[in-house]
């Protein structure tokens, strides 16, 4: 068998599909996500029991893998840890505390990264992680790979035809639409959001959407941040890791602007002028002598 495994999935529970050293029977059979620190929550329909594992692919012609998991950006804390400048300094005494899934006006955030004293709460900033949604299936391609890596499978499914794509669309407009939902929540209460993307994502939304207002670097003003990364892969050990490439900055007017919708004094004006032309019949109608 080569050493190198020539695959559509890049990483599986955690590990690059081409690293070297690695016990691919022992990493199947135990099924843990090693950035969870449990089994892997992405479980086929037909079979709840077995975790499908794969945390990036290739797609297209790039050899850069696309996230398809969110739980991939949480590796090492790397993505909470570069938001620290949005809270307060941390001082002596003061502690840091990651909550997930918090419910607010405007839906559920992903995260929040939280400043503490005494049990007090001192500061805070709402972070949401967007991987790429997929279309098709990639079991047929995990299960390839599995053979390939000399990985017995009770399964086999490697024959199968279907595949599977990127829904590059949905998943840009849906982020988008969220945002605008929540951050309006953030900037009301003076407080930052940050949304961690991949490289790949940022660039297709930048082309299909109106980004040109966006402030690279961000501005104090701005309530809303897009922290883009890129993954990055070591020569050696042919493992990946993620990289901050460049940070972005809009507010819930500017989210509204990238999706086109009309937020602008003109249409409240219309708004206000239809309501009082609505009443004008029922008015007091007042002369002057």
């Amino acid at each position: 068998m080569s050493d190198v495994v020539v695959s559509r999935i890049a990483e599986l529970f955690g590990y690059s599909t081409n690293q070297k050293g690695i016990d691919w029977q022992k990493i199947v059979s135990e099924q843990k996500c090693p950035f969870l620190g449990k089994k892997c929550y992405k479980v086929r329909k037909s079979d709840p029991s077995i975790s499908i594992g794969s945390c990036t692919v290739l797609y297209g012609n790039q050899r850069n893998p696309i996230i398809i998991c969110p739980t991939r950006f949480t590796a090492d804390n790397k993505v909470f840890l570069d938001c620290l400048d949005l809270m307060k300094p941390l001082e002596s005494g003061n502690e840091l505390y990651l909550i997930p899934e918090v419910n607010i006006p405007g839906g559920n955030v992903d995260f929040f990264l939280t400043l503490s004293v005494n049990g007090k709460i001192l500061d805070f900033v709402g972070i949401e992680t967007q991987a790429l949604d997929t279309t098709g299936t990639v079991w047929p391609e995990r299960q390839r790979l599995l053979r390939d890596l000399g990985v017995e499978q009770d399964e086999i499914g490697e024959g199968e035809t279907s595949s599977h794509g990127i829904n590059w669309k949905m998943t840009a407009k849906t982020v988008l639409v969220q945002m605008h939902h929540k951050v309006q929540t953030f900037e009301h209460i003076g407080k930052k959001m940050v949304l961690i993307l991949q490289e790949r994502l940022f660039d297709y939304m930048a082309r299909q959407f109106t980004f040109d207002h966006l402030h690279n670097p961000p501005v104090d003003s701005d309530s809303l941040r897009f922290h883009v990364y890129r993954m990055s892969k070591d020569p050696i050990s042919q493992s990946f890791g993620i990289v901050l490439s460049s940070k972005w900055g809009t507010d819930t007017a500017g989210v509204a602007r990238c999706l086109g919708l009309q937020v602008d004094p003109r249409v409240e004006l219309q708004n206000i002028t239809q309501a009082l032309e609505g009443r004008l019949s029922s008015a007091l109608r007042l002369t002057r002598e």
